[in-house]
């Protein structure tokens, strides 16, 4: 394996030094802090990812008033107790994009924050209580417990909320394997991603750096050469 050191070189290089490379890496998460997070901001997030998922996501974005007022605040309890009509009027609903399966997930994602949250305390709780070093574990979770949150909309989940962890994007996989870890080209196998994990745990170990950072490093690392404006637009910065 290349060095973690060659890897932040390499993008700090390609971004004008490591006062710019170190201004493109947003801050450093805190698990901890998502024990604060209420479960109606939860399920709201979870929405919003599941709704992005495949769309233009600032479409989403311009529309998420309308999407907090049809699904009541996103309040688990209270989806939980409406009827079968409430569902069906939200396919008409103009506010909102009306994907009659992805309004169907928020349905089952009520029941199941509710039910982590009964079990936990609180589903921000569960999430900040998961062990850092484990973050294919929890991808597997959401992914078999939730409704369309495996994949890549769970990996947005976590960081849209704030866990630090890793996106499997295409430039993070290419400097991967460019540093030499032996995974596929779209790395989804638990063996894969176990590799991933590992990989990733080592270098927080030895840099101390969080694993939100560490991704973004190797995504800046490799790939198409974008300016860090460009960049900072892209985030929304």
């Amino acid at each position: 394996m290349k060095s973690f050191a060659s890897i932040r070189k390499r993008a700090a290089d390609r971004k004008g030094g490591d006062k710019v490379l170190a201004s493109l890496l947003g801050p450093a998460l805190d698990n901890a802090k998502l024990s604060k997070i209420s479960d109606d901001r939860i399920l709201s997030t979870m929405a919003e990812r599941v709704f992005a998922a495949g769309f233009v996501w600032r479409v989403i974005e311009q529309k998420w008033p309308g999407f907090e007022a049809a699904f009541l605040g996103f309040e688990p309890k209270k989806l939980l107790f409406q009827p079968d009509e409430f569902w069906e009027g939200l396919a008409r609903d103009e506010h909102i994009v009306r994907n009659p399966q992805k309004i169907r997930s928020v349905r089952e994602n009520a029941a199941f924050v509710d039910r982590v949250s009964r079990e936990h305390g609180g589903f921000g709780r569960f999430l900040a209580a998961w062990p850092a070093d484990d973050q294919v574990g929890l991808m597997t979770f959401l992914g078999k417990n939730g409704s369309r949150l495996g994949g890549n909309t769970g990996q947005y989940l976590l960081r849209w909320l704030g866990w630090d962890g890793f996106i499997v994007s295409g430039d993070f996989v290419l400097a991967l394997r460019d540093a030499g870890l032996d995974i596929a080209e779209n790395p989804t196998s638990q063996k894969d991603l176990k590799k991933v994990q590992d990989q990733m745990n080592a270098w927080a170990k030895q840099t101390g750096l969080p694993r939100s950072h560490i991704g973004r490093i190797l995504s800046l690392s490799i790939g198409e050469n974008r300016s860090a404006d460009e960049l900072r637009r892209y985030m929304g910065e």
